[in-house]
């Protein structure tokens, strides 16, 4: 990663996609979107309008975390396979580098930031954003 690049945040879910801006210089990110389309080809487009707009150098996606989350390991393991489908299909669209983080904590996160206790899927990748930011600045 060099040190100032625009970057594109996705909290992938599979009936939303929240999606988040940044910037490495200074290691800030800030929710921008929230994509609830239902056709694959639909939400690709969207996310191609935002990849020309805001002209990322690097695409980041929140993985579901290597450890179980309430015993339910066959849930979390089809939950990482379509998270990683996901990150190749961006990839693959895109030509553009996609890295991963462990977002296990970033929608109860959001959550406990908002008073109507909904998770916020934007603000969940604008925190694996910032966590992206604040992991490469300690390595």
């Amino acid at each position: 990663m060099t040190r100032d690049e625009t970057v594109l945040c996705f909290d992938f879910g599979e009936r939303r996609i929240g999606v988040a801006v940044g910037n490495a210089l200074i290691g800030s990110a800030r929710p921008l979107a929230l994509i609830e389309e239902p056709v694959n080809d639909r939400r690709f487009a969207r996310i191609g309008k935002l990849i020309e707009e805001w002209l990322p150098q690097r695409l980041v996606v929140g993985r579901p975390g290597d450890g179980t989350v309430d015993g339910a390991e066959p849930a979390l393991a089809a939950s990482v396979a379509r998270c990683e489908r996901f990150a190749r299909q961006l990839h693959g669209r895109f030509r553009l580098p996609v890295d991963f983080v462990d977002e296990r904590w970033s929608t109860l996160e959001a959550q406990q930031g908002l008073a109507r206790g909904e998770p916020d899927d934007a603000e969940a990748a604008a925190i694996i954003l910032r966590q992206y930011f604040d992991e490469r600045s300690q390595a």
